[in-house]
């Protein structure tokens, strides 16, 4: 049985998040493929996910004991390493992620949890796990001259191969805001691609 952890990032509602209209529907086929697995849904506005603090810098670079594990900044990196899957959705905000998320990728970057030091440098302790990164785009991000302005998708790919992490695929609906376009098809041909994902991840 593996454990999913399914990270939404959206200040949208439910039902208003084209993102989370195709992470919903991966979810949902996931769950009729493997219906022994456990999923956590992580809604990181509903979390009330905040800046580190300077008393909380001080505790994610301290000694980490069984007590940590219940503290409310460190749980979440606990949380985050005893996971199997990733699901993150989130929607590309001025070619970056939502701030909030970046937050959260604070509190799960912990040296000690998810990463460690060694006399070669740092090395991710988050080995033999995958994740899938769905998200929505106004432009076209994946294609042509547009695609080096994204830093969204290009930065979780990293922080996630940094901490151990290099089984990453993406799925992602571009072009939605682009004047014309068929909004309800580029998110549908996006939902098909999640459910086939779901098949084999």
């Amino acid at each position: 049985m593996s454990k999913v952890l399914y990270i939404k990032a959206n200040a949208k509602p439910e039902g208003a998040s084209r993102t989370f209209q195709i992470s919903d529907s991966f979810i949902e086929s996931y769950k009729e493929l493997h219906p022994d697995d456990e999923i956590i849904t992580l809604d990181l506005y509903k979390e009330g996910i905040r800046l580190l603090s300077e008393e909380d810098i001080n505790v994610v670079f301290g000694p980490k004991t069984e007590e940590s594990k219940n503290h409310p900044i460190l749980k979440y990196s606990y949380q985050f390493f005893d996971a199997d899957k990733y699901v993150i959705a989130e929607p590309l905000w001025n070619l970056g992620i939502p701030a909030i998320l970046k937050a959260y990728i604070d509190y799960i970057s912990i040296t000690g949890i998810t990463f460690r030091y060694t006399e070669q440098g740092p090395v991710g302790m988050c080995t033999n796990k995958k994740a899938v990164n769905i998200t929505s785009r106004g432009g076209d991000y994946s294609h042509g001259p547009a695609a080096t302005f994204e830093m969204g998708d290009r930065y979780l790919r990293t922080i996630f191969g940094f901490l151990g992490i290099t089984n990453f695929t993406t799925i992602a609906a571009d072009s939605l805001d682009v004047i014309g376009n068929d909004v309800d098809a580029i998110v549908g041909k996006a939902i098909t691609e999640a459910r086939e994902l779901a098949k084999r991840f």
